[in-house]
């Protein structure tokens, strides 16, 4: 058998538990210490002691009982519904006195988290109470004597004290559900923002290297023509690692403001990219959501395929379809062949943009198809799992 404190609950039964039992026990032995030269009390050289005794045990029980073991606890409760049993019959005219077991038997309840300690603690009271009546009856008639019987309902305040303790239990348990809940959901934002700085860091790895890399090698090769007297191609490659860098500064600032913003709906991200581009846009099957990492891998992926047609395939038509299916959904961006010729002073681009695409997107378990058309043209789909 285990007894133990019931834990802090919220603050209105703390307020009751911690101030409404002090203040009943305080009033009874102020009540009880007031009325005493004024009542008739039987057998006072008996009732005083037992008055007593009975006022240090109801103050006890108001402490914490925490180190006490389980028999200890069982022992004190026992002592204090025994005299305030034994009080009763003797002290009843003073009113007040006839309270200590009833408060006795709602403090078993409270702090006995045995249920059938505390039962047994309040039924051995009510029948002491009712047998020591009876007894004090017989040695000293009192026309104002409690009947016997009457004294068995002081064991009944033990199921408040069992009911409040619930209360109490039900409430700690709550506040701990609580904190565990808050506690997860902190630590599942941690990891939210451990995986999305891993996501910047990859996405800005990929520009950047990339970028770099074709600076780098624009640098060289300029480097090289210039030493061979090819002044005129060294200058084009120049402007092209200038034009490298202009790209990959707006392509950082633009990945850096779509990963630390608001994921938004994935069709309305693609629309107002068709609509910046004048490209056709188009939806089939029935849009569903996705996860945040999915969406901006499409949208990487739409930008970087407009990208290169607008590069690669200057006034081309071009058009982009996001369909939905049960299982999975798919990006094509398809362009027509060019209609004017492509200006040799911009960027040639790395030739990686399509490495980088894929690799993001394997990781999320689909695939990238980029290839020409029979026109001429070239078309580049994504596949996705949802």
């Amino acid at each position: 058998m285990t007894t133990t404190e019931p834990q802090p609950a919220a603050r209105p039964e703390r307020f009751r538990d911690e101030l409404l039992r002090p203040f009943l026990v305080l009033a009874t032995i102020a009540g009880t210490i007031a009325q005493w030269p004024s009542s008739r009390i039987l057998f006072p050289q008996v009732a005083l002691p037992l008055f007593i005794l009975a006022s240090i045990a109801a103050v006890g029980a108001l402490f914490p009982w925490a180190r006490l073991s389980s028999r200890q606890q069982l022992a004190a409760m026992t002592a204090y519904m025994l005299l305030g049993s034994l009080l009763l019959p003797l002290a009843h005219t003073t009113t007040a006195a006839a309270l200590f077991p009833y408060l006795a038997a709602a403090a078993a309840g409270g702090k006995l988290s045995s249920r059938k300690a505390a039962i047994g603690v309040a039924v051995a009271g009510a029948v002491i109470a009712a047998g020591a009546t009876w007894l004090v009856e017989l040695l000293s008639p009192n026309p104002s004597q409690w009947p016997w019987w009457v004294a068995l309902t002081v064991g009944l305040p033990v199921y408040i004290g069992i009911s409040n303790r619930d209360r109490l239990d039900a409430l700690h348990s709550a506040q701990l559900a609580a904190e565990e809940a808050q506690r997860a959901s902190e630590s599942e934002a941690r990891e939210v923002a451990l995986i999305e700085r891993g996501r910047i860091a990859r996405e800005i790895h990929d520009l950047l290297g990339h970028s770099l890399s074709g600076i780098a090698l624009q640098l060289d090769m300029a480097d090289a023509l210039r030493d061979n007297g090819r002044d005129k191609e060294a200058t084009a490659a120049i402007r092209r690692a200038r034009a490298l860098a202009v790209d990959s500064i707006s392509e950082t600032r633009r990945a850096v403001h779509a990963l630390r913003e608001d994921t938004h709906p994935l069709p309305d991200t693609l629309r107002q990219l068709a609509e910046h581009n004048a490209v056709d846009f188009a939806i089939t099957g029935e849009i569903g959501t996705l996860g945040a990492e999915a969406t901006h891998t499409i949208v990487r992926a739409a930008q970087e395929a407009l990208t290169n047609a607008a590069k690669y395939a200057p006034g081309a038509a071009c058009t982009m379809c996001l369909a939905f299916t049960a299982d999975r959904v798919t990006l094509t961006v398809r362009n027509e062949p060019a209609t004017q010729a492509r200006r040799t002073d911009l960027a040639g681009g790395t030739g990686v943009g399509l490495i980088g695409m894929r690799e993001r997107v394997a990781l999320l378990g689909g695939h990238v198809q980029a290839e020409p058309t029979h026109e001429g043209g070239w078309i580049v789909t994504l596949e996705l799992p949802r």
